[in-house]
Formats: structure tokens, sequence, C-alpha cells
């Protein structure tokens, strides 16, 4: 008898950016030149003085195991951080030390939610969001916003999306997959019906340092005291310093919430890699230059990306405000043939786009979003170049 599968992970979808660059990878493996614009972490390599920490640590033994909800160093320099640059005052029992920030989500959803609640996903929304919010028994519950008002969620639309059973709002600000970033007063809107509903905000904060000029991140539980005893803030290190890898993100929370996802995450993995703890410390306390210097990099990359959508006809591109991706639309080049074959969905469009022109992006229907493509712009000039061109060469043809 075969080993029978759970009705909870049955119907889960797998991630598409990472099954993208898995597929980019095959490629590469045949002896291909892939343009890789499917992951979305910089191609930075991590600063000397994060490792040096790392090596540092494991100098000094610190490989064993640490507090479940990780190291009070990196808690107290966590909270440090937020009241210096946002203001909030938190303590750092309040704050648990995740395996990424996906594994924070996960503690958040697992923790707070029960079956049938609802949680409002504006829409085009991360990929895991959705398949997270199922997978504790709660129900996703997707607003589709507009590319001309660069896809951010109005107040209207949501307020009339919730119901008797929705329990959260999911924000992501500045937004993957779509680099949007809201203004003070939209969200002081979204606030306003979350503090009249009673309603729970996990706020998505992990592109909080890549915003680029023009545009201002706003910390979410900063637009009114009522907010931070009903908001989740959800960080980490893979973005702003290059650390994907390294797997380490955070939660603040209200305290007796911060006290069970804690509990929760010392039965399900103990804690994070006491090594990436003492190197996220390293990261928030040592020079900041080099989050400066990726800004100053990705901001030159947006702004070219920008303008090879622009040229290439039928394409459109929203603002990029923050993050480090391009959500473009490629609705034109729907139900027709693109290199002799026929492309009639966005998952179409990029399967095609990588067997044709070695070029890895991701559908945006992954993002809750169909006719749409997500390209990443941290890669090379070099490498968005040879991409960008590919692009232009598959639709013309």
């Amino acid at each position: 008898m075969a080993i029978g599968i759970s009705s909870s992970v049955f119907g889960l979808e797998p991630s598409a950016t990472l099954a993208m660059s898995a597929k980019a990878k095959e490629i590469t493996a045949q002896g291909k030149t892939v343009y890789d614009l499917s992951v979305g972490e910089p191609d930075f390599a991590t600063p000397q003085f994060i490792c040096d920490a790392a090596i540092e640590a494991m100098k000094k033994g610190k490989t064993k195991y640490t507090i479940a909800s990780g190291i009070p160093e990196l808690k107290k320099t966590v909270v440090e951080k937020y009241k210096q640059e946002y203001g909030l005052d938190y303590s750092p029992q309040q704050v648990v030390v995740t395996n990424g920030a996906k594994h924070a989500l996960h503690n958040v959803f697992f923790s707070t939610l029960n079956a049938g609640d609802e949680v409002i996903i504006p829409a085009p929304y991360w990929v895991s969001y959705a398949e997270l919010v199922k997978l504790s028994g709660a129900i996703p519950v997707i607003v589709q916003t507009e590319e001309q008002n660069n896809f951010k969620m109005t107040a209207a639309q949501f307020e009339k999306a919730i119901t008797p059973t929705t329990k959260m709002l999911l924000l992501c600000n500045p937004s993957n997959p779509t680099g949007s970033v809201y203004t003070e007063a939209e969200l002081k809107e979204l606030a306003d019906i979350v503090i009249k509903n009673d309603l729970t905000v996990l706020s998505d904060e992990i592109y909080d340092k890549l915003v680029y000029e023009g545009n201002k991140f706003i910390s979410f539980p900063t637009l009114n005291p009522d907010l931070t005893e009903r908001t989740v803030v959800i960080n980490g290190v893979s973005k702003t310093y290059s650390m994907t890898g390294w797997r380490i993100g955070w939660s603040i929370s209200p305290l007796h919430l911060a006290k069970k996802m804690g509990e929760l995450q010392s039965q399900e993995t103990s804690n994070p890699c006491s090594i990436s703890q003492y190197a996220a410390l390293a990261a928030l306390t040592g020079p900041q230059d080099c989050v400066a210097e990726m800004l100053k990099a990705f901001t030159q990359r947006r702004d070219y990306v920008a303008k090879r959508i622009a040229d290439i006809d039928g394409l459109s591109c929203s603002e990029m405000g923050g993050a480090f991706y391009a959500f473009f639309n490629v609705k034109k080049y729907l139900g027709k043939k693109l290199g002799g074959v026929q492309v009639d969905n966005s998952e179409q469009f990029c399967l095609s786009l990588l067997e044709q022109k070695q070029t890895a992006t991701v559908m945006g229907s992954a993002f809750g979003c169909e006719g749409y493509v997500r390209a990443s712009f941290a890669a090379s000039n070099e490498i968005l170049k040879s991409a960008f061109d590919n692009i232009a060469e598959f639709v013309s043809g």
C-alpha cells in the first residue's frame, strides 16, 4: 500500500520562483548560458565583515544550541534598530529570530489563525503567502489591484473585502513582485479600516532599506499608537545585506504572541543557525556603507530596466519604488505565436522565453496576476542587457 499524502499538502503548489530557477539550472547544466532574472536575491557577495564575524563566532565556539527564539544580543539590536529608525518601542522579548522571513510568516499564521479565518492579501502577492495561509487552515482572500494604481490596494477595495470571518491583513511594502511603495496617506487609510474592524496586520517589511528616491518607507505600526498591539512586523537580513542563504529573519509582535511563537519554534526547528545569528548581529551593528552601495547599484539597474521595457513595443511596467523587481505587462503577446510556439498565458510566455532565449523570469500567474511577468534586476548590467535583448527578440518573432 502506497504512503498517503495528507490533505493539507496534497494541493500545495511549489514555489514558482524556485521552480523557474531550478529549470534555469537544468539548462545551464546542458552547457548553455542562461540569463537568470527569476530569483529574488542580490547578486552581491555578503559583505566581508559579516563573513568575518561568522568565522570569529565559530572560533569562539558559538556552534551550540541557542535560545530557540534567538540570541539575546540580536533581539536587543533589532529593537534598538526599530527605535532609532522608526521610533517604535519594543522589548527584546517581543522579537522571535527565525530561519528566514518565510519561517517567521509560518510562525505567525500557525500561531494566530484558525480554520475558516480569512486573510486579505492584495494581488500581485509574493508566491508563498497564499500557500502558507492555506497550510494553516485559513482562507486567503485575494484582492486584485490595478496597474494604473501602481498595484496598490485602495481603502475601498480593502473595506469591500472584509467579512465577519476576516482576521488579518497581509501587506508587503515595498512590494514583491511589483516594487510599489505605499504613501503615508494610503497606509493611514488602510490603518483606519484595520482599527475600525479590529483586525490583525502582518506587515512584511523585508525590503525596507531598498527604497528609491522619490519614495519613502513607512513602518506600518508607526501610523497609529493603537496599531502596535495588533501588528506583527516581519523583517530580516536576506535582502538588505545579501544574506539569503544565511536564513535569518525575525518577527516583532505583541509579547503574548511572541511567547507562543517562540514555543512553537522550540518544537518545530529549535533555534536558527547560531553562526548565522552572530553574522546577522554584525550586519546590523557594523558599517552600513554596503547597503548604500547596493542601493546605488539597484537604482541604476532599475532605471536601465525601466527604459528597456518602455522601448519594447507592447510592454509596460508600473513605477518601481522599492525592492528589485520589474513586473511588466505582456498581455499584448498572449494568444499569439512567439518563435513558432503558441503562448496563451504568462506561464507559457516564461517557459518559451527560457527554452528559446535562455532567459529566466517568473510568470505573473504565480503572483496571482495573469498577463504579467516578473524579472529581478538583482543581476549584473551585462546579464540585464543580454536578458532584455533576448526578451525584445522573443516578442518580435
